[in-house]
């Protein structure tokens, strides 16, 4: 917290990714306005790799794409990631359920900050499993050091399955069409 105001975020978390370096600094003065991509190259090369997975199975074009990431980033491909020497499941990616973990976590990491995770865990349907933890982050309330980074809870989430794969239908949109039903649980 900075002097003691509400003007901070409550998990003592900061983003650095998107945020241009000449908007740094103090106050909202130095903003910098840009264009935002509504999809990036590797999206679609995450997206082309999880549906080769999906349909096909482990494929060489699924990890050629994941490669193409990779490589930009510079870290290993991905058959040297998982058959590499410090692999403790060597081979992961030869079978569809191994490979398919593996782009799971290749997009988390890929597309993290950028709206997708969400979405993402709705669609693989492990809701459940990652949106009912209690989300944690430093102790923000402490002065000292030490004691601010304390992990702590902060809050409890929860997700409801199977009510919240689902979104609402407003009811605005229910009177106009009579033929509307709302989604199950809302």
């Amino acid at each position: 917290k900075k002097n003691e105001s509400n003007d901070n975020l409550i998990t003592g978390y900061s983003l650095k990714k998107i945020n241009h370096m000449d908007s740094w600094g103090d106050g909202y003065t130095k903003l910098v306005t840009y264009a935002w991509p509504m999809i990036r190259l590797s999206e679609l090369y995450l997206n082309y790799a999880e549906a080769m997975n999906e349909y096909y199975g482990s494929s060489p074009e699924a990890i050629q794409k994941l490669d193409l990431i990779r490589e930009r980033s510079g870290v290993p491909t991905i058959d040297e990631a998982w058959n590499g020497a410090f692999s403790k499941t060597p081979g992961k990616h030869t079978d569809q359920a191994g490979l398919r973990e593996i782009i799971h976590h290749e997009r988390m990491i890929e597309l993290a900050f950028e709206g997708h995770r969400y979405f993402d865990i709705r669609r693989w349907k492990r809701g459940q499993e990652l949106l009912s933890t209690p989300i944690r982050g430093l102790n923000i309330d402490e002065a000292g050091v030490l004691p601010f980074y304390e992990v702590k809870d902060i809050a409890q989430r929860s997700f409801v399955t199977p009510r919240d794969y689902l979104q609402p239908i407003k009811q605005n949109e229910i009177v106009i069409n009579s033929n509307l039903v709302q989604n199950p649980g809302w």
